[in-house]
């Protein structure tokens, strides 16, 4: 028998939940500065109790052709996507609108 979420009353199987969240996302986008003036992309603000946080940042850097690492429910990319890593986000299903660049 399949599992039933108690939030939305549905089997886990159909994966709504996972949409649900990632419209209900505050997510902020910075670029930071690394050793020697290396520049690097900041994704924070993405819970990883309702969003599987490791495979989103798999396809990111997949996407991106860079390296980078998931830690402390923070995506860092290696180089300045800020402006690519939210058109990607928004293709993956997340809220424009919450979707913030510094």
């Amino acid at each position: 028998m399949p599992e039933i979420d108690p939030i939305t009353g549905l089997p886990k199987d159909l994966g709504i939940w996972e949409s649900i969240a990632k419209e209900t996302q505050i997510i902020e986008i910075k670029r930071i500065k690394k050793k020697f003036g290396k520049i690097a992309t900041l994704i924070e603000g993405i819970n990883k109790k309702e969003i599987d946080i490791k495979d989103l940042g798999k396809k990111l850097k997949s996407k991106f052709a860079c390296g980078g690492t998931i830690k402390d429910n923070k995506i860092e990319l290696q180089g300045d996507h800020a402006e690519a890593t939210k058109k990607e986000l928004i293709k993956f299903g997340f809220n424009p609108d919450s979707i913030r660049i510094r």
